[in-house]
């Protein structure tokens, strides 16, 4: 029970982190019962979850870092998130866990796939989001490199096992509008 916890909390915390960046203007205000998210399943290291409902539904798909080097004191949960909108789809970003730098750049490995990403805050998001997807589909791994918050190299790797099946059941829980 308690491993199952911990998930969820991380996943409540993530929640935010996409919907904030697609968002220009005030979320609508929600009630403690919207607000919770809803886990859809485990598949290996990933797992899917919705948060909202109808037109303001969001469905991520989310892992955390199986590694990060080096330790930070202090450093947050590292996850990479997918997130489906009925209006906006396949926002990839990376919770690092830090602030970057100012206007730092990080690129994620996924094979012999090189991603760029652009940063704001603590948060990467993929310059190309359907290429980070469809890399993350086919791949092992995925290895995200960044400068740190005193501009050292950091390195987290995460595992991609399950990606498929998590992305495809948001995919199914948050269909497109057209």
């Amino acid at each position: 029970m308690h491993l199952r916890i911990a998930p969820l909390l991380c996943l409540a915390l993530l929640l935010a982190v996409p919907a904030a960046a697609q968002q220009k203007k005030e979320p609508p205000h929600h009630t403690a019962a919207s607000a919770a998210p809803k886990e859809l399943a485990t598949y290996d290291d990933w797992i899917a979850a919705t948060h909202g409902d109808g037109a303001e539904m969001v469905c991520y798909a989310l892992t955390r870092a199986k590694t990060s080097t080096p330790t930070l004191p202090g450093r947050g949960q590292v996850v990479l998130t997918v997130s489906e909108r009925p209006t906006v789809r396949d926002t990839v970003a990376i919770e690092a866990g830090f602030d970057y730098p100012k206007d730092a750049a990080v690129t994620v490995q996924v094979d012999q796939t090189g991603l760029d990403f652009y940063t704001r805050g603590s948060d990467a998001y993929a310059r190309d989001a359907r290429a980070a997807t469809a890399a993350f589909q086919r791949g092992d791994r995925a290895i995200a490199r960044s400068p740190g918050p005193h501009k050292e190299q950091v390195t987290d790797t995460f595992s991609l096992k399950g990606f498929s099946a998590a992305y495809a059941a948001v995919v199914k829980a948050c269909p497109q509008k057209k």
